[in-house]
């Protein structure tokens, strides 16, 4: 922005992505973590998996200088229930109905149907220190008026980072945790390095399980860049709603969706695929961000055992070493992943409620909710596979 002090912004919400060039969004987002990248968000809209008709109406809250340059945004979802956000509300909305309020429609701050944390209040990285307080406080204040003026009840930012977390508690936002289990590289040399920092038993159970999967006779390969043929999103796809059908009864993402992530973001896609001879028979899908993998979809059309931690969990380890990656955010549930490896960690969510009467109930629910999962992170950390001297 120019330094006079004479500069001028425009602030307003944009329906879609394709409205916006994609290096200016980047230059907002970062390169660190690649589902708020323009790629990514773009794809959810363009495949149709995003989109009024879903539930998930895209109103990106922007900010533009003078040249009509994008220096801010929030990627922002207007919601007519509380599907794929992995943050639940359902609660809170089913007791404001009852009440007589009505919870629906609110406003959405996520990336659609991807419980991984990264940053939320987008601001390009060159923006002045003092300008950027400013902006940040643009972001903020132009959020509340959006619902304000349009009678919605709600804005909810989930899986933000924990410093704009703390932004937004400081201006009086409700603050919201969960938990994760992440991996941590310890300078690990080699996947035996990681294991020699296990306990005895725990680091027996996991050479078990790897053995397992290796007698069954599958051969695993990590799929990117041009090996992501449309013949082998085809079969993913197929492992994909498998797991969908399984657990939540639809699949929330359309068959295009992954067809343009190898066209404009192959390189940041590891597909790990399990193949018996030639078939490939089970599947899952990492994002690479700069310095993280980020886990996302599973599924499979043979039941092998142990199969979904090697895939899921073991690869990523793996793959995380050799490329040198400081952690492996396997997303959301799974305490199992503790006995794998992976760490409890805090999740962040931030929440804006229009209604004083919903606002205190929910702020007290919140306040109590905060020391259960310190409590639970507390508790699970001792209950960690890790050598108690390496603690």
């Amino acid at each position: 922005m120019p330094d006079d002090g004479e500069e001028t912004v425009e602030i307003r919400v944009v329906s879609s992505l394709r409205d916006i060039p994609a290096d200016q969004w980047d230059a907002c987002a970062g390169k660190e973590n690649p589902t708020v990248s323009h790629a990514f968000l773009s794809s959810l809209e363009d495949s149709g998996s995003v989109t009024p008709q879903t539930g998930w109406a895209p109103q990106h809250l922007c900010i533009f200088e003078d040249s009509g340059d994008l220096i801010a945004a929030v990627p922002l979802y207007l919601k007519n229930h509380s599907y794929g956000e992995y943050v639940f509300d359902w609660g809170w909305a089913d007791a404001y109905q009852r009440a007589g309020g009505q919870y629906y429609p609110k406003l959405q701050c996520s990336v659609p149907f991807t419980p991984v944390s990264g940053p939320r209040l987008l601001v390009r990285a060159d923006i002045r220190a003092d300008t950027r307080a400013d902006v940040m406080n643009a972001l903020t204040t132009g959020l509340m008026q959006i619902c304000h003026q349009n009678s919605l009840s709600s804005v909810h930012i989930a899986f933000l980072p924990q410093d704009q977390w703390r932004y937004l508690g400081d201006r009086e936002w409700l603050q919201r945790t969960g938990e994760q289990f992440h991996w941590f590289n310890d300078s690990y040399d080699t996947f035996d390095g990681f294991l020699d920092a296990l306990s005895s038993r725990k680091r027996k159970n996991i050479r078990k399980e790897r053995e397992r999967v290796q007698d069954s006779g599958l051969n695993i390969r990590a799929l990117s860049g041009a090996d992501l043929t449309e013949d082998i999103w085809d079969v993913f796809y197929r492992f994909y709603c498998d797991t969908s059908d399984r657990k939540w009864g639809q699949a929330y993402l359309e068959r295009g969706f992954f067809s343009l992530l190898s066209e404009r973001m192959a390189d940041r896609v590891v597909l790990f695929v399990a193949y018996d001879g030639v078939k490939p028979v089970a599947g899952a899908l990492n994002l690479l961000g700069a310095d993280a993998l980020f886990g996302r979809n599973w599924g499979c059309l043979e039941d092998h055992r142990f199969l979904h931690f090697e895939l899921c969990y073991y690869q990523a380890i793996e793959y995380a070493i050799a490329n040198g990656l400081l952690r492996v955010e396997a997303g959301a549930q799974g305490p199992h992943k503790l006995q794998r490896g992976y760490r409890p960690v805090h999740t962040y969510s931030a929440h804006w409620i229009r209604d004083p009467s919903l606002r205190g109930a929910v702020e007290n629910y919140l306040t109590r909710e905060r020391i259960q999962v310190d409590g639970d992170i507390q508790y699970l950390e001792t209950r960690t596979p890790f050598r108690k001297t390496d603690l």
